[in-house]
């Protein structure tokens, strides 16, 4: 027998003995009451599905959450349940939190605004730079056409700053502040984000409480801080609910340059090229320019992001 055919007879079998010894360790059931697999009879796979353990005690931004009330434990519940088992939006928010997370949290400190008001900008948006409501909201912080310029954002059919995630977030942590000075808590400021300070008012002043866990609110915003605290308690706990992103999984933050604008510019795919990059990277990088041209007042100026 030939060098050959022995080196093939042995590969043969060691492939053979390898695919038995998989498949024996692969469905064996080892732990068949506790495990999160079942094998039935004729072979097929039964999964089991648990419902997920929530937390002794919860904080919205250093305020208690009642859970010990048996209506907050079970709203809380229902939003986590919900968003537990959303298994590959979760998988993907978890992705764009390492590129995005570091902006916002940067500016909710330089603001003053506590870092759990980060997981509310997931409750609007799932981090989706370029999602636009039904009703017209739009970006990481879902803000209204109507509403952002009374933040400071810079709203037109040229620059839409909503889009502009530092901007926006900037304009958020002054809506959070103000809306935190009239109700008095970071919890209901952040409730009236949902409903808007003038609905979230009348609601206060109905019911005489301005404590959100003792309002009566429509079924939208009754579940908004819950939907908040449930996705701050997921995404904190990632990996011990079985959310596994191995650091190569990651969208890392973008390395960019800066350059500033402080004229016109009639052509922005020609501005692109004269920068070394396209008009699509040009668009990706800066969602805030809506038109194929910027026109800049005297006076005024714009800060355009390139790759590095």
């Amino acid at each position: 027998m030939t060098t050959k055919i022995k080196s093939a007879i042995w590969f043969s079998s060691g492939l053979i003995i390898g695919v038995i010894a998989l498949a024996f360790f692969a469905f064996t059931k080892r732990d068949g009451s506790n495990g999160a697999i079942d094998i039935s009879g004729d072979g097929r796979l039964s999964y089991k599905w648990y419902a997920p353990q929530l937390p002794a005690t919860l904080n919205f931004a250093g305020e208690k959450v009642p859970l010990d009330r048996w209506e907050v434990h079970e709203r809380l519940d229902r939003e986590l349940t919900v968003n537990y088992y959303s298994h590959g939006s979760t998988l993907y928010i978890l992705k764009l939190t390492t590129r995005y997370f570091p902006f916002i949290e940067q500016r909710l400190k330089e603001n003053g605004v506590p870092d759990d008001f980060k997981y509310l900008c997931i409750a609007e948006s799932s981090l989706q730079q370029s999602v636009v409501s039904p009703t017209g909201a739009a970006s990481f912080w879902q803000f209204m056409k109507d509403t952002g310029p009374h933040y400071g954002l810079e709203i037109n059919d040229e620059v839409d700053e909503r889009y502009n995630i530092v901007k926006a977030t900037d304009a958020a942590c002054r809506y959070f502040k103000d809306a935190k000075d009239k109700f008095g808590s970071w919890t209901a400021a952040a409730a009236s984000y949902n409903c808007g300070q003038a609905g979230f008012a009348n609601q206060i002043e109905f019911q005489n409480s301005t404590n959100y866990y003792d309002l009566g609110l429509p079924e939208e915003t009754s579940r908004y801080v819950f939907r908040i605290l449930a996705l701050k308690y997921l995404l904190s706990n990632a990996k011990s609910f079985g959310y596994i992103l191995e650091s190569a999984d990651e969208y890392k933050p973008i390395k960019t340059r800066t350059v500033e604008v402080d004229k016109t510019i009639t052509n922005l795919a020609d501005f692109a090229k004269e920068h070394g990059s396209t008009y699509k990277m040009l668009k990706l990088l800066n969602p805030w320019l809506r038109a194929h041209n910027l026109p800049v007042k005297a006076g005024k100026k714009y800060f355009i992001d390139f790759p590095a």
